[in-house]
């Protein structure tokens, strides 16, 4: 089974939520992040410092700071938020760096990995942030009439 690390799979939530208070027109903090979604504070602090720095997110500072969005939701992929937290895309040791590997210089498979990583890597660059965090309908559609 191929999995997301912990930290991918909330950093995904984080900024789906940061995605969707963007559509509201409005900055989010880690405190109300970590409200929502009930991630631990000290890890919507530290997942929203790492997609700062790697350009996802915007650090405003002030009484009116706080988060957004670095960009449009539809122009964040699933594959950016997961890079920015846990490195390049690979199925394998042998996938980008490789030197961690014992086999790594004698290896008849790694070189036929390349494409699979490719293909995980495309697969991933074709989900937006957008098409993860759908606005939430309006209150007044969720209230009988």
């Amino acid at each position: 089974m191929l999995r997301l690390s912990n930290l991918a799979d909330y950093g995904v939530v984080v900024m789906t939520t940061a995605a969707r208070h963007a559509a509201e027109g409005r900055r989010t903090s880690a405190g109300d992040i970590a409200a929502e979604t009930l991630i631990p504070l000290p890890t919507v602090a530290k997942l929203t410092g790492v997609l700062a720095r790697s350009g996802l997110l915007l650090s405003h500072r002030g009484v009116a700071g706080g988060f957004s969005l670095a960009r449009s939701a539809g122009a964040i992929t699933l594959a950016d938020i997961i890079e920015a937290i846990d490195g390049p895309i690979g199925l394998t040791h042998c996938a980008p760096g490789g030197a961690d590997c014992s086999l790594h210089d004698h290896c008849s498979v790694k070189p036929h990995w390349e494409p699979v990583n490719i293909a995980v890597r495309t697969a991933l660059s074709g989900v937006s942030l957008a098409d993860l965090a759908p606005p939430l309908p309006v209150r007044s559609e969720l209230m009988p009439a």
